[in-house]
């Protein structure tokens, strides 16, 4: 019961920005999720994202007034990956509908995360 209400929390998140940020989201949301099969689907800091089963956060996703972010919930991630030509900052990297990120970038960002997680 509890996830099915987590989903429809993140359905409503997704459904309240504007079509085209909708429609990256749900796609950003796909491909994590494909990524990340045996995880939870979760808010966490007011933002969609994927929660490990050890129960640290992988990755989380958001919507701002002029660009969509990826955030791997570390400030150890992004800076060590190429993410050119997007810009980024410590704890994410951002993108627009009209550029979304690559599905590598995003395999490349959840793969360096999940290293992390597994050597805490």
């Amino acid at each position: 019961m509890q996830h099915s209400v987590m989903t429809s929390q993140i359905d409503t998140y997704i459904a309240r920005q504007p079509l085209a940020f909708a429609v990256a989201l749900q796609a950003l949301r796909v491909n994590l999720s494909a990524l990340l099969p045996d995880h939870t689907e979760c808010l966490s800091y007011a933002m969609p994202g994927f929660r490990h089963p050890t129960g640290k956060m992988t990755a989380g996703y958001a919507a701002f007034k002029h660009h969509l972010g990826l955030y791997p919930h570390s400030g150890n991630v992004i800076p060590k990956i190429d993410c050119t030509p997007f810009k980024t900052s410590k704890s994410g990297v951002l993108f627009t509908p009209d550029t979304p990120l690559p599905p590598a970038l995003i395999s490349q960002i959840i793969t360096a995360r999940l290293a992390e997680i597994a050597a805490a």
